[in-house]
């Protein structure tokens, strides 16, 4: 009982306590019925909420086949995959190509003459200086005094300092017992035979090299990557020669001038199927879930509580007739004009199927029909209608793309749109949201004012049961009473 008052059958010998909660509960029963009308709301809200994903997942998917750069897929091959690496990407054009490999990218390293002690100090004199050119600009290494110029001494000092990243390495060439066993290496930063390093010369008396390019002591010379491919000679500061095909990584690995090696470029069809098939998995999800919610039978009753709501009619009929009822305008698609003609087909209950036989045969036939069929290769062109228009998702041009046409309807359902008078026209999903949200709310104020009324009678029914609880006690202390009087009379 509200209040925590406790009474019941004092005076009346009744459960009253009971008898409030009986007529309170039978009080609250409208209240229930609004909860029960609010729950069914929410979840009406989820379910909106899990058809927009299937709608996102599935305008994800056109994407994929909207554009050639995402519709199309291409795979490499070569045939000696130790002297270069292909890969492909969406912008490559097929071919066949011929490369001989002459040079791979070289780095220039010098080796000053060896010495017995990597640990002795090799000048004899104070005021030493080891120097060379980098990329245009002298280093200098000085040395005040003979102490500290060993060979390991005069690595250290030009690993740390201003060197323009050529390293300088202390290298056993020998064995322990051997004289001249170890040697200075300078290793320039890159590769290439513009970062060749020149100049070398030292004054230290017990360093010593032979600075001739080429020479001895230059152990390898900076050199270009070099490559003759389809015939014409390439040279690179680099191995990378991706930039000579478009869409196409080409990077050299190994030099062999003896061997051409040849390397195709095509579309990768089981690829391509994949991205269609995914595109057909996510139109299903929606097909499904809308067909889940508006079956009824007549033993289990509807199949979801958006049964018969108009979201679900107005999704299945964008998707269907923006797919099946309109055939693509493109002149130059000779006669692969609908989706059945490849082979994407829908039933009775609207699920979609890939026969994967006609596919690979249209694939084979012209794979630039059936890409033309989704994409929309001329370009999205509304006529110049601005953003703000009603019409602005709709593409003009002869050439639309059923995957393209799709995705802009598809925006248009969740992302509304701005109509002329400059008024914001929402997507569906938004305001069928809106609109069971604002029923939420309307409910919640019913519930709240009949609460307030259901206290109210609550409070009312103590009140009165109190009374009466009183009223009662009070009756039957004056019947004991004169009970007890009578009985002492008769007594008398």
């Amino acid at each position: 009982m509200s209040g925590g008052i406790t009474f019941g059958g004092l005076g009346s010998g009744l459960d009253t306590g009971a008898i409030i909660d009986a007529l309170v509960q039978v009080e609250r029963i409208p209240i229930q019925a609004l909860q029960a009308r609010k729950a069914t709301q929410q979840k009406k809200i989820d379910l909106v909420g899990t058809l927009q994903g299937f709608v996102n997942d599935l305008r994800d998917k056109a994407g994929n086949l909207a554009t050639l750069s995402s519709f199309l897929s291409f795979q490499s091959s070569n045939s000696n995959e130790s002297l270069i690496d292909v890969s492909a990407g969406s912008t490559a054009v097929a071919g066949s190509h011929s490369m001989v490999v002459e040079q791979v990218l070289a780095t220039d390293r010098w080796a000053f003459n060896g010495v017995a002690d990597p640990a002795t100090d090799l000048a004899t004199s104070a005021g030493t200086t080891v120097s060379y050119d980098y990329e245009g600009t002298n280093y200098s290494f000085s040395f005040a005094t003979a102490a500290g110029t060993t060979l390991n001494d005069i690595a250290t000092a030009i690993n740390g300092g201003t060197n323009g990243g050529v390293t300088a390495s202390v290298v056993q060439t020998g064995t322990a017992s051997a004289p001249d066993g170890y040697q200075l290496l300078l290793t320039a930063a890159d590769g290439g035979e513009s970062r060749q390093i020149a100049n070398i010369s030292s004054t230290v008396e017990g360093l010593t090299i032979d600075s001739t390019p080429g020479g001895a002591n230059n152990i390898t010379v900076g050199a270009n990557a070099v490559a003759v491919i389809d015939g014409l000679r390439f040279e690179r500061e680099s191995n990378d020669f991706s930039d000579v095909f478009t869409g196409v990584s080409l990077q050299v690995l190994s030099a062999d001038p003896s061997e051409t090696v040849t390397f195709t470029v095509g579309p990768d069809k089981e690829a391509i199927k994949g991205k269609i098939n995914e595109f057909k998995d996510a139109y299903n999800e929606v097909v499904k879930f809308i067909n889940g919610q508006s079956t009824h039978t007549q033993e289990g009753g509807v199949g979801g509580e958006l049964f018969g709501d108009n979201i679900l009619r107005t999704v299945q009929r964008s998707m269907f007739n923006t797919l099946f009822g309109q055939v693509n305008g493109s002149s130059t698609l000779g006669g692969f004009d609908t989706l059945g003609i490849i082979g994407i087909k829908i039933d009775a209950k609207g699920i979609m199927s890939v026969e994967d036989a006609t596919l690979d045969a249209k694939m084979d036939e012209n794979l630039d029909a059936v890409a033309d069929l989704f994409v929309d290769t001329d370009g999205f062109d509304n006529g110049g209608v601005p953003l703000g228009d009603p019409n602005y998702y709709v593409d003009t041009t002869p050439d639309t793309g059923l995957a393209d046409d799709l995705m802009r309807e598809l925006d248009r359902l969740t992302k509304g749109f701005v109509d002329t008078n400059g008024g914001s026209l929402k997507g569906i999903f938004d305001t069928r949201t809106e609109a069971l949200q604002a029923m939420i709310s309307r409910f919640n104020d019913d519930i709240d004012t009949k609460e307030y009324h259901v206290q109210r009678f609550e409070e009312n029914l103590v009140a009165r049961f109190s009374a009466l609880e009183s009223l009662m006690a009070s009756l039957n202390a004056q019947g004991a009473y004169l009970t007890s009087a009578t009985s002492a009379q008769q007594n008398a």
